[in-house]
């Protein structure tokens, strides 16, 4: 004979009452984190989402997508979270502006960036006089086009207009319609737009790394200072998604694709593969690339004093490192 369904109910809620408050569920701090893009550059942040490397760290975490450097700022500001993937540009600009932002690690210290031009332009001189389309101003795409027409040995803004246009999505459509003759793309984007195209210049190909933070664990200086275990264990899962990625190929790729909702090939493989050679296995954020966005934040604000140490912590990578942690997670 069955067992009376009152009895069976109640069972069942004390099951669940006992996972709701038992050590484990107990000892999960929540946090809101976001991230700025769905390509494998951002990976990092939904890898530990997706994996369970949040949870195992102790962190009850809410990852929100929240498109660029810029809107991330305002979120972290307005106490909308608590983490967020910024960049060293946004964050110089945000701090000059009066913000207490504080980077805590960078996960990539380069831009990884193709200059897309039309067809017809077939060198530096055919782009004189032409529109190059970005994101935001002080944006990453911002400072990607700027260093990509230096490279060329143009001059932004005189003998290249740079002008705000979008997202991906949008500077792709621009292009497409002409309204612009170029735009700055991470790699592999390009395969996704069904237009014809050159790569007229790459970061890839300067003959030193440029040096840039981009891909970064941003905070509050406040809530740096009231929960800095919470941000070490945010960092400690980072690490090790970003393990996963650079050790796990086929599978990152397709967690980018589950995320992106792309599944273009040759998307996946040249945005994995730049991607793979930026992730910096000592996540630590480099000083001569913070220290020229510090100089570019303060240029536009006359009589603003910034130094490295305002605005970056380099504290608890650097425990991490010297732990053993990050050893352990790249030999297990």
């Amino acid at each position: 004979m069955g067992l009376p369904w009152r009895f069976l109910l109640f069972g069942g809620a004390l099951v669940l009452l006992h996972a709701a408050f038992s050590p484990a569920a107990l000892s999960q701090e929540k946090i809101r984190l976001s991230h700025s893009a769905l390509e494998a550059n951002n990976a990092v942040w939904y890898i530990a989402q997706d994996l369970g490397f949040y949870k195992k760290n102790g962190l009850a975490a809410e990852l929100l997508f929240i498109p660029s450097t810029t809107t991330s700022v305002v979120s972290l500001v307005s106490g909308d979270v608590q983490i967020a993937n910024a960049s060293g540009g946004g964050v110089a600009s945000a701090v000059v502006a009066g913000s207490d932002l504080m980077l805590v690690a960078c996960y990539q210290n380069s831009l990884p960036y193709e200059l897309v031009v039309n067809e017809s332009i077939k060198s530096s001189e055919d782009l004189k006089g032409k529109s190059i389309g970005i994101s935001r101003i002080g944006s990453a795409s911002d400072v990607a086009a700027r260093v990509l027409l230096k490279g060329l040995g143009l001059e932004p803004d005189k003998q290249v207009l740079i002008i705000q246009v979008g997202g991906p999505a949008e500077r792709a459509a621009a292009f497409r319609t002409g309204k612009i003759a170029g735009f700055p793309s991470p790699p592999g984007v390009v395969h996704l737009t069904n237009m014809t195209f050159r790569i007229l210049a790459s970061t890839a190909d300067f003959k030193t790394r440029f040096e840039f933070p981009y891909i970064c664990a941003t905070t509050t200086k406040g809530f740096l200072a009231r929960r800095r275990e919470t941000v070490k264990k945010v960092v400690m899962a980072h690490i090790e998604a970003m393990h996963f990625f650079k050790s796990r190929k086929d599978e990152a790729k397709k967690i980018v694709s589950k995320y992106s909702r792309l599944t273009n090939a040759a998307y996946l493989e040249d945005s994995y593969n730049a991607a793979a050679k930026l992730y910096d296995r000592v996540p630590l954020v480099t000083r001569p690339g913070m220290e020229a966005q510090i100089q570019e934040a303060a240029a536009r604000k006359p009589g603003a004093r910034l130094r490295f140490e305002d605005m970056v912590d380099d504290g608890i990578v650097r425990e991490l490192d010297q732990s053993g942690f990050i050893d352990r997670v790249y030999t297990q």
